[in-house]
């Protein structure tokens, strides 16, 4: 009860503070959570020209398709794709702590998601049964807070709502930082979300959710954020989901 009772009143503050917030706004980044990639040459692209050189399907039979790449940026349509199972993008590397800088838009009540942490095994049906998400989402969906873009997908709301619309480019930097047992997304230049990765407080946000209770879930199996070390991964879901300049540094 009293785990219960602390996510009701971190939710609560969280719900408090978007609702206070505009939509748009100009609050400063403190400076150790603003991400340049062009500033260190020690940032590695993620993105090729004209390859998906360096991703996969998730569970890649070879049969999957709705991803195609041109010019630099990444595109998932949905009325494209074929094959059985998810067709998300995963890493064919592992990584434990990083930056990373992305930029993405989506079609008119479209989203997806960026996942790191997860564990590519076939008793895993998708990729967010092992890792957590940041939402990414056309802020017109009538979604609630936990799930608004920029979120920590079901545990932790956006302080304020950035998101620019449907058909518009939006950047995420996000620091997973297991040295420092923190995670930060700064959206559109401002930082709108904090987290423990593991511990107590954890525990605590997890426990309320789906990912505490597989068995009552479609999917019967689920490590969720069980590993530090894992692929990170982009998502498919209906619409035309877009991502370019996609840029890693490892801590």
């Amino acid at each position: 009860m009293k785990t219960k009772i602390f996510y009701f009143l971190v939710l609560t503050f969280f719900i408090i503070s978007c609702k206070n917030s505009s939509k748009k706004t100009t609050n400063t980044v403190p400076m150790e959570h603003l991400i340049d990639p062009s500033n260190d040459n020690q940032w590695v692209s993620l993105i090729n020209p004209n390859s998906m050189e360096g991703w996969h399907y998730y569970q890649d039979n070879g049969k999957k398709s709705g991803w195609d790449i041109k010019d630099g940026v990444l595109t998932f349509t949905s009325a494209n794709a074929s094959g059985e199972g998810d067709k998300s993008l995963v890493s064919d590397k592992e990584y434990t702590s990083f930056k990373i800088h992305l930029e993405w838009k989506v079609s008119s009540m479209s989203n997806s998601g960026f996942f790191w942490g997860v564990k590519e095994d076939m008793k895993y049906e998708y990729p967010f049964v092992t890792g957590p998400e940041i939402q990414i989402l056309d802020p017109e969906m009538p979604d609630g807070p936990l799930t608004q873009a920029g979120a920590l997908y079901g545990m932790i709301p956006p302080s304020k709502w950035v998101t620019n619309p449907a058909g518009e480019w939006n950047t995420y930097d996000i620091t997973i930082d297991h040295n420092s047992n923190k995670g930060v997304v700064v959206h559109n230049g401002e930082e709108i979300v904090n987290f423990p990765l593991s511990g107590k407080v954890w525990d605590a946000m997890v426990e309320p959710t789906k990912f505490n209770n597989c068995d009552q879930e479609p999917w019967q199996n689920c490590d969720f954020g069980k590993f530090k070390t894992g692929k990170i991964s982009i998502q498919d879901h209906p619409g035309v989901i877009s991502f370019r300049n996609i840029k890693i540094l490892e801590l």
